[in-house]
């Protein structure tokens, strides 16, 4: 009997003191909601008002960092010049709480399916994106974006080669 009653008691322990969620997990997972809403419906005032004065967003690749001001005109020049539709087919949140280290802090991490239609007619494309937003003060201060771009491009069409082989003989 000791056994289970020291099990029980382990997971309920346990249980307590998760730090994988905070207590401001739905308001959070509910930000993060908000802004992705705000992206579909082109709303960039809504979008402003999410992002945090110091926004600092990352990704998807190495050199793509940009800021709270950056970030709503690249979404307003898409919208009117390139991208027809950016709709979020699936979306899965999860809130996470760390504790300690250079990424401490409420986190809210975002699964999500997109599909992509394009103003010149191309796509649809279809994505599956991750993306993690930091959120403090009820705004979101920082993203970073996870999506597979050569699969994008490979659905547009485009094709990538090995670069060519030049012999050390010819550079002398």
């Amino acid at each position: 009997m000791k056994k289970p009653f020291i099990m029980l008691f382990w997971l309920i322990a346990t249980a307590a003191c998760n730090p994988a969620a905070s207590d401001n997990s739905e308001a959070n997972i509910a930000i993060v909601q908000n802004y992705l809403e705000a992206v579909s419906n082109h709303d960039y005032d809504a979008m402003a008002s999410i992002l945090s004065d110091d926004y600092l967003g990352l990704g998807p690749s190495v050199g793509d960092t940009i800021r709270k001001q950056e970030a709503i005109d690249s979404w307003k020049y898409n919208s009117d010049n390139v991208y027809e539709s950016v709709v979020y087919e699936l979306s899965q949140m999860l809130p996470a709480n760390i504790a300690e280290g250079p990424a401490a802090g409420e986190w809210v991490s975002n699964w999500t399916y997109l599909t992509i239609t394009y103003k010149d007619g191309r796509g649809p494309v279809n994505v599956w994106v991750n993306a993690v937003y930091k959120i403090e003060d009820g705004k979101i201060d920082r993203s970073r974006t996870f999506y597979n771009e050569a699969d994008v491009l490979g659905q547009l069409g485009y094709r990538v080669f090995p670069p060519l082989t030049v012999p050390d003989s010819v550079n002398n």
